[in-house]
């Protein structure tokens, strides 16, 4: 695959811009996002102008639409729902002797963006030549509060550069903020064209607020902002509101020497029951605490929150800067995604952009929620609780298909399913398996029975009953799971998917051991000693399909005998298939979007022999096509488990760099969350080898030779430990907390505060596997790598 040149210069701990491209913004302002996971905010300019895709976002803020179809079905979903644009409060325009200050016009001298991964902060500097010559310095500094979830702030300040200049600046409050949508389903554009009604409004002195609440869905929210001003002698200022906009103006002289700083403050929330004096309350109180913090005290406390999290969390990568600075970013924004989410999803986009419309898919189980129950596990736990308040949802999704137990959706934002993909929307089941899966990993990890006590058990007991009554016994004895989508989407409704009646297996196990562990829970829930039988006794007979003459595992029933894909007769302008070619065709034929047999090798690696995997990797191999952002990092893990380690470091700066490249070209909508995982999967489970089968973990480290060392940092339970790889040996050693029992490369051992070294046996991996025609992953030439001074810079229009 072709990726484009990047426009970001090179650093380990900061994405940095220079120059002005305008036909890039809608890129920046997903990759400049900041959130918390309950606010997210784009990375437009403060003065609102040039951009590209606008956006503030409320986790689990959402619209309702119709969903269309050519045909109505039993079971297809009614209703679909789309994040909304919300108030922007980022807006601070200013106005320099009469001129408005905007990038297209004048001149910018200097011009750069940098966002911190360690401060949590996006900086901008700009020095500016209006169009009659008068020049100023701006510096603009957000953040999004890690520690104060409601609490957005920017820092605005402007510097005259050779003489006394009059300056008047307008931060606003924006609702129904005018945008374009990239929905090609009318429905979807109409219920975004002003989806806010003005409820109630306020202004005084420097503070504003106004309510609104949606058409359709019937969800308040609120904004609010206030201000800090340091300026010379002569301020004046005026605070005006109406339904859809609060504007403070402010006027004043600066001499040369002097500046201006404006400190916004503003705070968010939102809820689908809550009355307008309560939700202005609760705006009124984030302001108050904000204000009471300050600004140099929220800085404070974004840094002392990412120190704590770095410490935990961080990646060492020698021999690829590129790589370096694309991992930190990837762990950055994986972070931002989930940090403060608490009673919400983790979208697929995180909330970052309208991609996907919002919604959270598997993804956040099987690909994120592993990032952070291993280096923030309250923030995956808080992601589980928000599956388990859906449980009531998912139990009358599993009704309304005639099933028992939970049946959850492919995509969602409040819980219920909302996809007009039928194949997915009804028939993509293991999507309960992996989020039984995810918490079974989180229990392990972190041995939560609070948790477990309250949440855990149920989803595992629901879920194992969906198994139960979607499969059935074959007359050979074997537990069977038919009709049924598994994660590749150019397959549907397929006999015994591999991945699913794997993960089905488990679920089924670690629901019995759930049971077994909390007895009164089980009890409440009716679960029997005999359920619990029927449970193991399906998992000990599920069927797993095996094409023995090609000696590997088809993805589902029969697919080894599906007609193969003339990949060489395939245009690379027809990729992404699924554009181009219909479905029918697709799901005919030996053609894979992306890892689904390989995901399994990953997830239920314990459930394949080492030679089983080196054929299934290779057989797959000709056969994905990488049609989706999520393959990449899976295929970077087992291709490092097999011993291609090339290969894997290909992938991993594939799925490191999706968004950094754009190489979907589609970041314009949002980030990739499960890709930018992807980048943590790849170097902890791909050359650390970490495996937490049955709950114990495992490390099989090895190293491309492009890369001279790795370090990573991860919890388990209260303890913190380091993994440091070279070629040849590995060391471990405990950071904080109790010694860890692990295994290395299925030795015994314990990690303590003496650093303990250990050999890195040697692997033939055989030969390379083949990748379909043009679909092989670019090959990194760290060397190559150009770091200038100035990356991307270009001259501002006139």
């Amino acid at each position: 695959m072709s990726l484009p040149f990047r426009g970001y210069e090179c650093s380990p701990w900061e994405l940095r811009w220079r120059g002005l491209a305008v036909d890039q913004l809608q890129r920046t302002e997903s990759t400049f996002a900041l959130s918390n996971g309950h606010i997210g905010v784009r990375g437009t300019l403060e003065e609102g102008e040039p951009r590209g895709l606008p956006g503030t976002y409320l986790n689990g803020f959402y619209e309702e639409h119709e969903l269309p179809y050519a045909e109505a079905g039993y079971g297809y979903p009614e209703a679909g729902q789309t994040v909304v644009n919300v108030t922007d409060g980022k807006v601070i325009r200013m106005l320099v002797e009469d001129e408005p200050f905007d990038m297209r016009y004048g001149s910018a001298t200097a011009h750069d963006r940098v966002l911190d991964f360690r401060t949590g902060t996006l900086t901008r500097t700009t020095e500016w030549e209006s169009p009659t010559g008068r020049r100023v310095r701006v510096r603009t500094q957000r953040l999004v509060s890690f520690t104060q979830r409601a609490v957005v702030a920017i820092r605005y300040e402007v510097e005259p550069l050779e003489d006394d200049l009059q300056l008047v600046l307008q931060s606003d409050l924006l609702a129904n903020e005018p945008i374009e949508s990239d929905a090609g389903d009318p429905r979807v554009a109409a219920a975004l064209q002003c989806p806010l009604e003005s409820e109630f409004t306020y202004a005084q002195h420097y503070r504003a607020a106004l309510v609104h609440r949606t058409k359709r869905s019937g969800l308040r929210m609120a904004a609010a902002m206030d201000h800090q001003i340091e300026s010379p002698d002569g301020l004046r200022t005026e605070i005006a509101v109406e339904n859809d906009l609060a504007r403070l103006t402010v006027a004043v002289d600066v001499p040369r020497g002097k500046r201006v700083r404006l400190t916004k403050f503003l705070g968010y929330g939102w809820s689908a029951q809550r009355s307008i004096p309560a939700l202005r309350a609760q705006v009124d109180a984030a302001l108050a605490g904000a204000l009471q913090t300050g600004w140099d005290g929220l800085l404070a406390e974004q840094k002392a929150f990412l120190d704590d999290f770095w410490d935990t969390a961080d990646i060492q990568i020698d021999g690829d800067p590129e790589l370096q600075q694309a991992t930190r970013f990837a762990l950055f924004h994986v972070l931002q995604a989930g940090a403060r989410g608490e009673s919400r999803a983790i979208p697929g986009k995180g909330l970052t952009g309208p991609g996907y419309d919002g919604h959270a898919f598997w993804d956040t189980e099987s690909f994120v929620l592993p990032v952070l129950t291993y280096t923030m596990p309250e923030a995956a736990r808080d992601a589980l609780r928000w599956r388990h308040s859906t449980l009531d949802k998912a139990r009358d999704r599993a009704r309304q298909l005639g099933l028992r137990g939970a049946a959850f959706p492919w995509r969602s934002i409040n819980g219920a399913e909302c996809s007009a993909y039928w194949p997915a929307g009804t028939a993509a089941f293991h999507v309960s398996a992996d989020i039984a899966d995810a918490v079974a990993r989180y229990l392990a990890a972190t041995e939560d029975r609070e948790f477990e006590r309250t949440c855990g058990t149920e989803m595992l007991v629901e879920t194992a009953r969906l198994w139960m009554s979607l499969g059935h016994y074959d007359s050979h004895g074997r537990f069977r799971i038919d009709g049924v989508t598994g994660p590749d989407e150019y397959s549907a409704v397929a006999d015994n998917n591999v991945y699913t009646n794997l993960m089905a297996a488990r679920n089924l196990r670690e629901a019995a051991a759930s049971c077994e562990r909390i007895p009164q829970v089980a009890r409440a829930l009716e679960a029997t000693e005999h359920e619990l039988g029927t449970w193991r006794e399906a998992a000990d007979r599920m069927l797993i399909p095996y094409d023995r003459e090609l000696g590997v595992h088809p993805q589902s029933e029969g697919f080894t005998e599906h007609a193969d894909w003339d990949f060489a007769g395939t245009p690379q302008r027809n990729y992404p298939l699924l554009l181009n070619y219909p479905y029918f065709d697709l799901y005919r034929k030996q053609v894979v979007k992306q890892a689904d047999l390989v995901l399994a090798l990953h997830l239920c690696g314990d459930a394949f022999t080492p030679e089983e995997k080196t054929r299934d990797f290779a057989y797959y191999e000709e056969r994905t096509v990488r049609d989706s952002s999520l393959s990449a990092g899976t295929q970077a893990v087992v291709a490092a488990e097999v011993g291609h380690l090339e290969l894997a470091y290909d992938y991993l700066g594939e799925a490191a760099l999706t968004d950094l490249r754009d190489v979907h070209n589609n970041v314009r909508n949002g980030l990739h969350m499960a890709s930018l995982a992807g980048a943590w999967n790849g170097v902890v489970a791909g050359f650390g080898g970490m495996r937490d089968h049955n709950g114990k973990l495992a490390f099989a480290p090895r190293l491309p030779p492009q890369l001279s060392r790795i370090e990573f940092r991860m919890c388990l339970r209260d303890s913190r430990f380091a993994v440091e790889v070279h070629a040849e040996r590995a060391t471990y050693r405990l950071l904080s907390g109790k010694p860890v029992e692990i295994t290395h490369h299925g030795k015994a051992c314990t990690v303590s505060e003496e650093p303990l070294s250990l050999p890195i046996p040697v692997l033939d991996p055989g030969p390379p596997p083949r990748q379909p025609t043009g679909r092989e992953p670019s090959r990194r030439k760290p060397e190559h790598i150009r770091r200038p001074a100035g990356a991307a810079r270009e001259s501002t229009p006139g």
